[in-house]
């Protein structure tokens, strides 16, 4: 379930579950406050805040501009993402979902894979999925890019390589 899909199911569970979601939404999930969202909505700060603190409802057209913002800022309205293809213990280190890059708010979508042949398919299927560029490991990266349409960025473990290198070294010592 994406998050706009996440902020319509808690308008109609309750205003405090709105309330909540949606500043998760805005703080955690779009790394902004609200006086920034207010902007990129169209949608006078002040009113926001009134909504944000209990004090109003948001109308029809208030609540379609907020799930509209939330699936422009995110990206989803056209699926625009950047895959990352990795081993599930490396994805599981990645903690933002969204990060700014140039000014513009950019949704990370992780796909786990454990072999070569994973690592093609997860690729193939996020460019299917909509996927703007794609990340993963040196050798599967020369592949993949003879395939995808899409740039591919190649992930260079310099420090992690280093730590697993003196794990070696205190393994055998």
């Amino acid at each position: 379930m994406n998050t706009a899909d996440k902020i319509i199911d808690a308008v109609f569970e309750s205003d405090e579950e709105f309330r909540k979601v949606l500043s998760a939404t805005i703080k955690e999930e779009l790394n902004m406050n609200i006086a920034e969202f207010a902007d990129h909505a169209d949608i006078p700060a002040s009113t926001l805040y009134k909504i944000m603190s209990g004090k109003r409802e948001p109308n029809v057209k208030t609540l379609r501009q907020i799930i509209r913002t939330v699936k422009r800022l995110e990206g989803s309205e056209k699926g625009e993402f950047i895959a990352v293809i990795a081993a599930r213990p490396v994805l599981d280190s990645i903690s933002e979902t969204k990060r700014k890059i140039g000014g513009n708010l950019c949704t990370i979508r992780e796909y786990s894979a454990t072999t070569m042949e994973d690592a093609i398919i997860a690729a193939v299927r996020a460019e299917r999925d909509g996927a703007r560029a794609l990340v993963c490991a040196p050798i599967v990266s020369p592949t993949i890019e003879k395939i995808l349409r899409i740039p591919v960025a190649t992930i260079m473990p310099k420090n992690s390589l280093l730590e697993a290198i003196e794990l070696g070294v205190k393994k055998i010592s």
